[in-house]
């Protein structure tokens, strides 16, 4: 029973992951390439590429063969970090960009011609963002410069992230010798801005935790509230006034941002006149929570 279930789970990862690639792979034929905005990544490197070619080269045979080099050198130099999903999302990218551009040729079936560079740029990176979260939330990415970054930061004191923005920034710079045109460089940061804030609120969105600490007289009533009408456990710490040394409980809550506004009512609704301190948390692991993984 629990194999088939973990099988279920399995496809249905899949499924999202393909769903994921295909609405990305949609943002940039329908709305990106058109309107000749080069984003960031393996993409933004092949679409300079069919832009300054006379003869345009697909987009998804340039995308499968600068993945499949970097897959390469990937693993001569960081060994087998590259599981499944990862073959599969490159594979996948290169032939959905086939899909909606040569098979189904979406430029031409949606015309965005009449949107202008900037509202392409907005809706081409808010799809983009929104299709690769969809995607990495699955468990899958579609390879690209991240492997780049793995590979600096092995052997240089830098983050990846810090890498992979680099990289972008210099990708989409790189379009002005291109195409020319100075406007079309600030849609490509436009649509890396747009993307990486669509990015984080599908991947942190839905996770995002507060901590709540609440100085009150009344805190054994709230965290026995909030215990029982919350569902979420709360923890009293001791405490001490620093000028009037009066002992006192300070009450500790972590709690999901769609609980946060029902603790707060009931904080209210007890003592009016606590003294509360809210913010948001980078993470939280444990029961009711994430699973903590190293």
């Amino acid at each position: 029973m629990k194999n088939g279930a973990n099988v279920k789970k399995e496809i249905i990862s899949y499924v999202l992951i393909t769903f994921g690639i295909f609405l990305y792979t949609f943002a940039w034929t329908a709305f990106m390439l058109p309107a000749q905005i080069v984003g960031g990544g393996v993409s933004g490197i092949s679409s300079v590429i069919y832009y300054a070619c006379g003869v345009h080269i697909p987009i998804g045979v340039m995308n499968l063969f600068i993945n499949a080099i970097l897959v390469l050198v990937g693993f001569k130099m960081l060994g087998s970090k590259f599981g499944i999903k990862t073959i599969y999302g490159i594979v996948m990218s290169s032939f959905a960009f086939i899909f909606w551009q040569q098979l189904v040729g979406v430029d031409a079936l949606f015309d965005v011609s009449h949107f202008g560079g900037f509202m392409c740029a907005i809706i081409g990176g808010a799809l983009c963002g929104g299709g690769i979260g969809l995607t990495f939330v699955m468990g899958g990415n579609s390879g690209g410069t991240d492997i780049i970054a793995l590979i600096i930061s092995k052997f240089y004191n830098v983050s990846p992230g810090k890498v992979i923005m680099y990289l972008d920034i210099i990708i989409i710079g790189l379009s002005f010798f291109v195409s020319g045109k100075l406007e079309n460089v600030v849609f490509g940061y436009i649509v890396m801005v747009t993307m990486t804030y669509v990015l984080d609120m599908v991947i942190d969105g839905n996770k995002q935790s507060y901590q709540i600490m609440v100085f009150s007289t009344h805190n054994d009533e709230i965290g026995e509230a909030i215990t029982t009408e919350v569902g979420r456990g709360a923890t009293l710490l001791d405490g001490e006034g620093c000028y009037s040394h009066n002992p006192n409980k300070v009450l500790i809550v972590m709690t999901h941002r769609s609980d946060k506004p029902l603790v707060m009512r009931i904080v209210n609704r007890i003592d009016p006149s606590a003294f509360v301190s809210v913010s948001k948390v980078q993470g939280v692991y444990g029961k009711n929570f994430e699973k903590l993984k190293i």
